[in-house]
């Protein structure tokens, strides 16, 4: 799967996991990831294809999705934390076993790209804040987003984990440790390097 890819067959098999709205979501990450790369200077097909992997598992069933967590001894943490976050690292075991991605690259960008983390590569921020601005996307604060990621990778991405990090305390909901720690990571290189 890692080298010349039959798009059109990924697609299927992508398509066949999720419903109409989840779909077009992911093709507008995809769509954005490829952008950012080439912005940025990411590797425009890991990260298309990484947009495209990054939600295979989102519409599973939560029981299939913590067996497999499970099964491959995720921490702790996740297991009892947001059920929102399975996917990703479901999804990062189930294209390696499923699909045959082998690519670590593209493992690790579907692995973080709801949660973040420390000294996330420049493929996993690419990702991820794909996910936060693709098209589809409407929320309070999505087109500052949007605009940042236009002229700062690292900016983009604290915006975008800052509002989800106040997002969950809002409603009182707990907060994944990588995601605070991937957050801290942002703003003290940002800070290090004399930033705003």
């Amino acid at each position: 799967m890692n080298g010349a890819i039959d798009r059109e067959a990924l697609l299927a098999k992508v398509r066949a996991q999720m419903h109409d709205k989840r779909y077009r979501h992911t093709l507008g990450v995809a769509e954005s990831a490829r952008r950012l790369a080439e912005r940025f200077g990411a590797d425009p097909d890991k990260a298309e294809l990484a947009g495209y992997l990054h939600d295979y598992c989102k519409c599973w069933p939560v029981e299939q999705m913590r067996d497999i967590l499970v099964r491959h001894d995720m921490p702790r943490e996740l297991l009892e934390g947001e059920k929102e976050l399975w996917h990703a690292f479901a999804g990062a075991i189930v294209i390696q076993m499923e699909l045959g991605v082998t690519d670590p690259e593209i493992l690790q960008a579907v692995r973080y790209h709801t949660t973040g983390r420390p000294g996330m590569s420049l493929l996993e921020k690419v990702v991820c804040v794909a996910d936060y601005i693709e098209p589809n996307r409407d929320f309070p604060g999505v087109e500052m987003i949007r605009a940042l990621a236009e002229q700062d990778l690292d900016e983009a991405l604290a915006c975008a984990l800052g509002g989800t990090i106040q997002h969950l305390i809002d409603r009182r909901k707990t907060v994944y440790p990588l995601t605070l720690l991937a957050y801290n990571d942002l703003v003290s290189r940002r800070d290090a390097q004399g930033g705003v």
